[in-house]
């Protein structure tokens, strides 16, 4: 027998009755795995009497094992039999458990939560389109010469803006050095905004082994408190001054930097994949623009903290794989920035909320729409990871399977269908930005 009352929003208590006679089976059958670890004088190891053995220890030495047995496979009947989507491990309490009575226990398990689902179709949205120009293209064809550039050191002359410095540098607050303000062959390029405001520039006409002391100010919202806003001096020291030398824009270079012959075919591919950037990039945005609207057009409900704490963790997993990018861990970030994990998890917490609510938003619209991820659909995003990672598709599967990763592949597929069916039902209007022209 089970009984469900719903408790603070997302979480439920089942109380849940299993039958005497099946209490007595578990407890026999824990009594034929007990009994083979006791040894009593007059009995061989493993024969003791079970009248024997509860006499002399108790039946409650019966108790663990008879639970092992007992609580999973009731629980997960309940669970089917209430029709509940559990979200997380329940908490169990015992509320009866005695020889020659039934067993009562409570389980407490975070749950879907009911999703009050507001309008979701005809959502008026904008697609925001920015026009790609000739300037775009020549923005792209310059980082291409700048990727293939050689590298010539300029023994004669001053630093200029786009050189590389190596230098050493010992930075000073109060006429004191601090921590983290020092450094020795130190790779800069100049005007790439890598250093803090009005660094790069006074290096400016700069010589080789020529030495400076350069006054600047961290900026307010620096990431290390202790220096934001602070004026500083650095004493700088030019090692060595590197220029690049552009290639020629020509049919060499189309050749050497790409599979076509000509600068013109260059240019046509490099002009088409940058309207199909642009398309994506807006497409993305439209998304979740309908996404957001539908999600706020849903009244607020009880989310459960168990997502919400498990979409934290994904956010710093995602945080931390960004700092080590930069040679940082995020326990060194954490330094720097004079902050606690905890503090930084509740930072996290309102857009883990939005994002949860969207989530169930979308899972609310999947069932009320009966969204599916056919086998076809399975099969050929598998098909495209195992293209990506070089391996059969078999293989795949059945690394996926013992992952337990198909059903949230399926997920994904529904997701996705489920955010394509919300554009399409969107009233969606498309604007293209011009240009910006300079006066």
């Amino acid at each position: 027998m089970v009984k469900l009352e719903k408790i603070d929003g997302s979480k439920v208590v089942l109380e849940i009755e299993v039958p005497e006679e099946k209490v007595a089976e578990a407890l026999e059958k824990a009594y034929r795995k007990v009994v083979k670890t006791v040894s009593l004088p007059g009995f061989r190891k493993g024969k003791v009497p079970r009248p024997i053995l509860e006499s002399r220890f108790g039946v409650e030495i019966l108790y663990e094992d008879a639970l092992e047995y007992l609580v999973p496979d009731a629980y997960d009947s309940a669970v089917k039999e209430t029709g509940i989507t559990t979200l997380d491990k329940p908490e169990i309490d015992l509320v009866q458990f005695e020889k020659g009575k039934t067993l009562i226990f409570k389980a407490t398990v975070e749950v879907t939560p009911e999703v009050p689902l507001g309008e979701y179709r005809g959502i008026a949205v904008t697609k925001q389109l920015r026009e790609i120009t000739e300037t775009d293209l020549e923005n792209r064809l310059q980082q291409l010469q700048r990727q293939h550039a050689t590298l010539e050191t300029v023994e004669e002359g001053t630093v200029e803006n786009g050189d590389i410095v190596v230098m050493d540098f010992t930075g000073y607050l109060d006429g004191e050095p601090f921590e983290g303000g020092a450094a020795e062959g130190y790779s800069l390029e100049i005007g790439s905004g890598q250093l803090i405001p009005g660094f790069e520039e006074q290096m400016i006409g700069m010589k080789r082994g020529e030495e400076k002391e350069l006054e600047v100010t961290f900026p307010d919202d620096y990431h290390q408190e202790a220096l934001a806003g602070k004026p500083a001096v650095f004493k700088v020291i030019v090692n060595e001054i590197k220029r690049r030398n552009l290639p020629e824009l020509d049919d060499a270079f189309a050749q050497e930097v790409s599979e076509f012959d000509t600068l013109a075919e260059l240019k046509e591919d490099i002009m088409n994949k940058l309207k199909q950037q642009e398309e994506d990039r807006a497409q993305t945005a439209l998304e979740n623009e309908v996404v957001e609207k539908v999600a706020a057009a849903t009244a607020d409900f009880s989310l459960p903290q168990v997502l919400v704490e498990r979409e934290i963790d994904r956010q710093l997993a995602e945080m931390e794989q960004f700092l080590r990018m930069q040679g940082l861990t995020l326990e060194k970030y954490l330094e720097l920035t004079n902050k606690e994990l905890a503090e930084m998890r509740e930072e996290q917490r309102a857009e883990a909320e939005k994002r949860v609510k969207a989530n169930l938003v979308l899972d609310a619209i999947i069932t009320k729409e009966g969204i599916t991820a056919a086998d076809e659909e399975l099969d050929e995003r598998i098909n495209k990871f195992a293209e990506s990672y070089g391996q059969n598709a078999e293989t795949i599967r059945n690394y996926f399977a013992a992952q337990g990763q198909l059903d949230v592949i399926r997920q994904e597929i529904q997701f996705r269908k489920a955010i394509d069916f919300l554009v399409a039902e969107a009233q969606v209007t498309t604007e293209t930005a011009p240009a910006q022209t300079e006066a």
